[in-house]
């Protein structure tokens, strides 16, 4: 079992969900996503995403997309944040993630790229350009090295469920909403109906992403699914802050509301 399957395990035998959170790696700094890091994790995050700047995020709505324009004006390399994940790793124990697009893989070499991800300490990848029926480009080169690639599924994907999620790793990224990421007032997506679809075809974990920015957000759908991803929620914290200092602050207190309604 995987890092992430194992802590998706842990979590059910406590009778909690996982809360999984997301920030962009660069924004405003390198060194401070390594204290956003570690805070998020100290608050309660219990698994955590770091996004790496590209030019064209297509999945991301506005706020994302301007944490990556402010990351990528400091010229930051996959490099980068490969060494700043390697110092995460000196105090955090939780599962990372990267969120990135294809192109970056294939412009770092997908051999290269999965094995620095192991030396860095990276246990999985959410690939939002990556059609499924492309999956096995990468997928031989990530199982070697151990590493989940996240599957995506939306309210849309109805019959092809059952073939989308026959070799899932990690856990299931359901997309709570059709198009970017991005804060939601409200979701009118039937969820009932979209994970009895899924619970028919796999057991693997399910986490419900996009949109979900309040606490509010996650008393209401945390029955649903066995987590919860906060993306450009926390973005936004960052995005607010005036120093570093106060964007570590920031992240950790909202970090810590949206724990305590989890756990509620």
């Amino acid at each position: 079992m995987s890092k992430i399957g194992a802590k998706f395990s842990e979590l059910k035998e406590k009778g909690k969900k996982a809360l999984i959170t997301f920030v962009t790696a660069g924004d405003p700094d390198i060194k401070t996503t390594v204290e956003i890091v570690k805070e998020m994790e100290k608050q309660g995050a219990d698994i955590i995403e770091l996004g790496i700047p590209y030019s064209d995020p297509i999945a991301e709505g506005p706020v994302i997309q301007q944490a990556n324009e402010r990351a990528l004006k400091h010229n930051i390399k996959i490099k980068d944040i490969m060494e700043a994940v390697k110092e995460i790793r000196k105090e955090v124990k939780v599962p990372i993630l990267y969120l990135l697009y294809f192109n970056c893989i294939l412009q770092y070499g997908p051999e290269r790229f999965f094995e620095d991800c192991v030396n860095a300490g990276v246990d999985g990848l959410i690939v939002p350009d990556l059609p499924f029926e492309e999956k096995d480009e990468i997928g031989s080169v990530a199982e070697k090295y151990n590493l989940d690639i996240i599957t995506l599924v939306s309210p849309t994907s109805n019959e092809r469920i059952e073939q989308i999620t026959k070799n899932a790793k990690g856990f299931l990224y359901c997309v709570s909403s059709l198009g970017v990421t991005g804060v939601r007032k409200d979701f009118d997506t039937d969820f009932d109906t979209f994970f009895s679809y899924i619970d028919k075809f796999t057991r693997i974990p399910t986490a419900l992403g996009f949109g979900i920015s309040t606490p509010e957000h996650i008393r209401k759908l945390k029955k649903y699914a066995d987590g919860l991803i906060v993306g450009s929620a926390v973005v936004k914290q960052v995005e607010r802050s005036t120093t570093p200092e106060e964007a570590v602050k920031n992240v950790g207190e909202f970090v810590r509301g949206l724990k305590a309604a989890m756990d509620e």
